[in-house]
């Protein structure tokens, strides 16, 4: 620990046997927590590094006796993976660009611009959130197909201008920005647009940074929805695996644990690398009581 910082918990409290005791039980739960979440991901890597007859022997071997690395590239021969990133990506950058206009704009307009019932629109949008998601998939469904839109990424990109999870949270980093920086911007003769795209969006970068993990996270784990719209080559990555790998009955398991943890590496790698920008946005842009 850097000097100058101070845990929880000082050298001095750590003395105390309570202090002491409840301090150890709480890096046991830790350390049990990231087995358990590790466990999973080690099982997959290393059952893709088997042979098959030893993927389905018992008892299982947690290490392969003998290292197939060729598995990964029977996976990678097997599915297309490319052709399903790319619908995932498309997917993603479009829903990202939906989030920050639509998302924004209606954000920033319950923050900063009065007009009339604007604290009953935000309540109506608060109260959505205690709606189970699973109601309205029908619905959606049924508008979607009404207009047209099944077998189209718009199938994506238009409930995701619909969140209200990331709308409050843009409302309440919008909130925190000082109105002054506003004021000064309209006096120099700066539309409400202007103010949004020069001075609002920028200085909430944070925030816009971690709505954009949270739309890849929903992107490339999402497919059940994906199964209810899109078809055939318009697949998003999760439900190709769901369909052409998990599905799959005359697939090998091995090759079957190569390819999905081909799948479950980058995603992890995205959160490791950028998981500071959660962590700040999600300071910075908390709701305020």
């Amino acid at each position: 620990m850097r000097n100058g910082e101070r845990g929880i918990i000082s050298a001095y409290d750590l003395k105390k046997p309570a202090n002491k005791i409840v301090y150890y039980l709480m890096v046991l739960m830790v350390a049990v927590m990231a087995v358990s979440m590790l466990y999973p991901i080690a099982v997959a890597l290393f059952n893709g590094l088997k042979a098959n007859v030893e993927v389905n022997t018992f008892p299982p071997h947690f290490l392969p006796q003998e290292w197939h690395f060729d598995n990964y590239k029977k996976g990678w021969d097997y599915i297309d993976l490319t052709k399903y990133l790319k619908n995932t990506l498309f997917i993603f950058a479009g829903s990202m660009v939906v989030t920050v206009i639509l998302s924004g704009l209606a954000s920033f307009s319950l923050s900063r611009l009065d007009w009339p019932f604007r604290k009953g629109v935000y309540y109506f949008f608060l109260s959505t959130l205690f709606i189970p998601p699973t109601t309205y998939i029908i619905p959606n469904f049924i508008n979607l197909k009404d207009i047209g839109l099944i077998n189209s990424y718009w199938a994506f990109w238009l409930p995701a201008g619909a969140n209200a999870f990331y709308l409050l949270l843009l409302k309440s980093f919008f909130d925190g920005i000082n109105q002054e920086l506003f004021e000064s911007f309209r006096v120099d003769g700066a539309s409400e647009l202007r103010c949004f795209f020069q001075l609002a969006f920028p200085l909430s970068m944070p925030i816009f940074a971690t709505l954009g993990i949270f739309v890849f996270s929903t992107a490339w784990n999402e497919w059940f929805w994906p199964s209810l719209v899109m078809s055939g080559d318009h697949y998003p990555l999760a439900t190709a695996i769901k369909r052409l790998v998990i599905d799959a009955r005359r697939l090998d398991t091995n090759i079957r644990f190569a390819i999905l943890t081909m799948v479950m590496l980058p995603p992890i790698a995205v959160f490791l690398i950028f998981q500071r920008f959660i962590v700040r946005g999600l300071n910075v842009g908390s709701v305020k009581g």
